[in-house]
Parts: C-alpha cells; structure tokens; sequence
C-alpha cells in the first residue's frame, strides 16, 4: 500500500509563489510516475503536471506551463511543484497521485492511470 501525504498550500496574492511537497511511503517511489492534479470548487478534477520515474520527463497542462514546475527527490520520497506567478483562476485543492504503470508521455495527463492519492491541499490565490 503507498501513502501519500500533500503540504504546503495555503493563502498567497496573485503573482505569489508556493511550494508543494508531496512525501511518499509503502513503496519503492522512485520506480513510479507521479503526477499533480487539482479540482476547483464546482469544476472536475484536472491534470496540472507529471514526471516519470527519472524526474528528466515531465508534462504540464497547458494553463501552467511556464509558471509551475514539477521535481523530485528520488531520495527523500517526495515530489514537488514549485508555483510562480499564480492566478486566481489557479485556485483549487492539489492532490498528487502515483501510478504503478508506466504511462507514455501523451497519457501522463490521464487520470484513470494514477492508482493512489493523496488527501489534497488547498491553494486559494486573492488579493
């Protein structure tokens, strides 16, 4: 079993940054997909950004491309998004999620792919 735990959201004004952190544990992280994803109120669940196993392949969603950046620390379990220049339009909870597969690039953005989640942490962006 592998849990997932977010930290790191928070209240920030538009153009703020934040850095969420995403810890790993029950299974061997560095062999997995990890992914970022958020769901604003009354809106679906939406793909924010992936990195496979090696942490050199990533994929963002186009809303964020430019502003966020998705790392990891193979050795510390975790995974990070690092968030410039937010928008009240990025307002949302963040989930991670991990994926026992292993997902071309064009399906790194497929939901259904990611088997575990996390809890979620809320960003709300505002002045």
């Amino acid at each position: 079993q592998v849990q997932l735990a977010e930290s790191g959201g928070g209240l920030v004004q538009p153009g703020g940054s934040l850095r969420l952190s995403c810890a790993a544990s029950g299974r061997a992280f560095t062999s997995y997909t990890m992914g970022w994803f958020r769901q604003a109120p009354g809106k679906e669940r939406e793909f924010v950004a992936a990195t496979k196993r090696s942490g050199i392949t990533t994929r963002y969603a186009a809303s964020v491309r430019g502003r966020f950046t998705i790392s990891r620390d193979n050795a510390k379990n975790t995974v990070y998004l690092q968030m410039n220049g937010l928008k009240p339009d990025d307002t949302a909870v963040y989930y991670c999620a991990l994926t026992e597969g292993s997902p071309i690039f064009s399906s790194m953005d497929v939901m259904s792919n990611y088997n575990y989640w996390g809890q979620g942490t809320q960003v709300t962006v505002s002045s």
